[in-house]
């Protein structure tokens, strides 16, 4: 079964997120634990916690349909001592925000040399985090995503993700999210169909599909190659439609959220709608 949705907000109370995704028809959905451009929140109280899981259960989402994503401030594998300590502390607490929830997985973006270190070194510090994240928390996986290659992010080749992976003790808790405009501004051309099943066997081949624990849908804006980090709508943009329909319908993507990211939200009862369907 495909599970899609998109990333809502949790305005209000995070209660309000699942009662969100309902309302578009979502059976998946991404939030935001805490405000994502702030390194500290206040604890979830018991109450908190008590109201989402109320709310999770009456609009029928178990934790493996949520996918979580932590703060844009956090830099796993950042050169600087004292942003690599705050970003340490920060994922750590937002794995803990993730398990007091009752979720299973947190969604992120591994990280940035800042030109200051190689990319086998920040590769590394990203995986190193994740070691350190992980010994002091329980149950949740840590969900690394793909990046667009933007600046000096690492993450946009599929030997990123494999290495840091290699890196990680405990390898029943780490995966990977697939996010769809990231791998073609990367340069895997998923608008070609041949190149699509081409870029899914290099996954397969490298990180391997076993690791695969969400995806983000999202059309591009910009040329496969770009580097360049912009969405766009499902089919009107520069990947297209079929892509789209080729993922509904492969059952390799059955069983994890899959989740838009788009940006027009007025469309998204349409869009979920749309890849529902193409999953028929």
């Amino acid at each position: 079964m495909k599970y899609v949705g998109a990333h809502v907000s949790s305005s209000g109370g995070l209660q309000n997120a699942p009662l969100n995704a309902k309302a578009i028809g979502a059976t998946a959905f991404a939030l935001f634990t805490k405000n994502q451009r702030q390194w500290i929140a206040k604890e979830i109280s018991d109450e908190e916690a008590a109201a989402f899981q109320k709310a999770m259960k009456e609009c029928g989402y178990t934790a493996s349909q949520v996918l979580p994503h932590d703060s844009y401030l956090i830099n796993l594998g950042s050169p600087d001592e004292e942003g690599l300590r705050k970003s340490r502390e920060s994922f750590t607490e937002e794995l803990r925000r993730c398990d007091r929830l009752g979720l299973s997985m947190l969604n992120f973006h591994p990280g940035s040399h800042l030109k200051q270190i190689s990319v086998e070194e920040c590769l590394d510090r990203v995986a190193e985090s994740i070691n350190m994240a992980l010994d002091a928390t329980k149950n949740v996986v840590a969900v690394i995503e793909n990046t667009a290659g933007q600046g000096s992010n690492v993450g946009f080749a599929f030997w990123h993700l494999q290495r840091i992976i290699e890196g990680v003790n405990d390898k029943s808790r780490v995966g990977v999210c697939i996010d769809t405009c990231h791998a073609f501004a990367a340069g895997y051309d998923l608008h070609d169909e041949y190149e699509w099943n081409k870029a899914w066997d290099e996954l397969d081949n490298t990180v391997g599909i076993k690791y695969l624990r969400g995806m983000h849908l999202n059309d591009a804006k910009k040329p496969s190659g770009s580097k360049v980090d912009r969405h766009e709508s499902i089919g009107k943009g520069e990947i297209g439609i079929d892509c789209f329909r080729r993922i509904m319908a492969d059952p390799r993507f059955d069983g994890i959220p899959l989740i838009l990211e788009t940006p027009d939200e007025a469309i998204w009862p349409d869009e979920i709608d749309m890849l529902k369907k193409a999953a028929k």
